[in-house]
């Protein structure tokens, strides 16, 4: 079946196998699949989701994985390393965000499992430190609307009023008085995005701080995309306004540690200004029958290999190779921005940093999107207005991909020029953007969808 990845390559488990197979020659299926998928990404036109892009990090990264992998990050007493590199990576992403500034509290973190969780924990966090549900009164959190969606699902799954403040498209960030005129007395945190994930655009976190100071609730910066290339980005002096513990109302932010933190999928970094909010949503069972139940966050039991992991990646890194690295995608990134500003039928959403997003009053941006990726490249979608975005990445900085990037937008702009009112065949869909949207083509991903609530629907059919 041409619409289920390697079914016509490979056997399709439709049970589980009666007799297993030889690691050999599972290896081997895993090898060719795996070396074929990554050919799609190491010539840079993919946007995000490889931010690393050196074969030879994730070889060591994958090492010290391999240490742990079978270590339970709960048993402390038996494996003390799990201490020592979740105490380390909280450390060393509280020194990156300058929490030697804040004198009031002890600053505090804890590390999750992905951008979502540290959001999640985050709203848990101030939904419990609030403690007005135990009053009758439902709390509330103001995010604008560019920040992530997992700040509605946290939300809905912790019964917090979500609350949407309007983003204008000429900057792509929030408006701090419209953030205010959405809060009441049940209000207990607001959202800014350093940078979202949208427009590469940072909210204006110091007046955002100023508003949460005033008003006595929390201020959350969603740092999971920016939080490990933006302070470097600060350093190498490129225009970003503050948005960490430096500012005085920032109480929390959310950093992924696999991102721009080069680590490995399945880590990042919730940060505290003061331990008590961490500890605000740490759970207690104390009359089991098991014993003393105590966590400190969502996980139970966690992979100390991811924990080794990401340590390994932030002390191999170090603050020099964390600025180099950020040196060369920021200087790709103006040189993509530059050939974008180059067509005056283009416009660039704000002021965006690392990754920008660009739309076109003068015809459907996704044209652009379909001739783009028949040269190869493969770009995120925005609607509301329609627009596309590139978040630039190691892969992109080799010689010669920003040129390439500008040459065929060129030819793109052209094409798009002339399909007048024409229909494109992309879509904006979150993670990517769908791309010749052919009968085979939806049919896969109503499939796709199917498998997020039945794996059987997934499954070709039987011949």
């Amino acid at each position: 079946m041409a619409d289920f990845p390697y079914a016509e390559r490979f056997t399709v488990n439709r049970t589980l196998p009666q007799h297993g197979r030889s690691h050999e020659d599972i290896l081997s299926e895993l090898k060719e699949m795996a070396t074929e998928e990554d050919r799609s990404w190491e010539g840079g036109q993919i946007s995000g989701s490889y931010y690393c892009g050196d074969h030879d990090h994730y070889d060591f990264m994958n090492k010290a994985f391999s240490m742990f992998s079978h270590v339970n990050a709960l048993q402390r007493d038996v494996c003390p390393s799990a201490t020592k590199f979740e105490g380390e990576i909280i450390a060393m992403a509280l020194d990156m965000m300058h929490a030697e500034t804040v004198t009031d509290s002890t600053p505090a973190g804890i590390v999750t499992s992905g951008g979502t969780g540290s959001i999640t924990h985050a709203m848990l966090a101030y939904r419990e430190q609030a403690n007005l549900i135990s009053q009758g009164r439902v709390p509330n959190v103001i995010k604008p609307e560019t920040a992530h969606p997992a700040f509605n699902k946290a939300c809905h799954m912790f019964g917090i009023d979500l609350r949407i403040a309007p983003v204008d498209i000429t900057t792509g960030t929030v408006d701090p008085a419209a953030v205010e005129a959405l809060m009441d007395v049940n209000t207990v945190a607001i959202v800014g995005s350093a940078c979202n994930y949208g427009y590469g655009t940072v909210d204006p976190i110091t007046e955002l701080g100023e508003l949460a100071l005033s008003r006595g609730v929390g201020l959350h910066v969603d740092g999971c995309l920016g939080g490990f290339i933006l302070p470097w980005g600060q350093d190498l002096g490129y225009d970003i306004p503050l948005f960490d513990f430096r500012v005085p109302g920032v109480t929390s932010i959310s950093a992924d540690t696999h991102k721009y933190g080069y680590g490995l999928k399945g880590t990042s970094t919730l940060l505290v200004r003061d331990k008590a909010l961490r500890n605000s949503q740490y759970f207690y069972l104390t009359d089991w029958s098991g014993g003393k139940y105590c966590s400190p966050g969502m996980d139970g039991s966690r992979s100390v290999g991811l924990l080794a992991a990401t340590w390994a990646s932030m002390v191999a890194n170090g603050r020099d190779g964390y600025r180099q690295t950020a040196a060369e995608i920021f200087a790709t990134a103006e040189k993509m921005k530059s050939a974008i500003a180059s067509h005056p039928e283009l416009k660039l959403v704000g002021k965006p940093t690392f990754l920008f997003s660009f739309y076109s009053d003068v015809f459907d941006i996704y044209h652009v999107n379909d001739f783009m990726q028949l040269r190869g490249w493969r770009f995120n979608g925005q609607q509301y207005p329609n627009s596309i975005h590139m978040a630039v990445t190691g892969p992109q900085t080799q010689p010669g991909v920003a040129e390439k990037f500008a040459a065929d937008l060129d030819e793109a702009v052209a094409y798009a020029k002339s399909k007048g009112d024409e229909p494109a065949g992309s879509a904006a869909i979150y993670g990517g953007v769908s791309g010749g949207m052919t009968d085979e083509a939806d049919d896969f991903i109503k499939m796709v969808m199917a498998d997020m609530m039945d794996t059987q629907q997934a499954l070709p059919p039987e011949a």
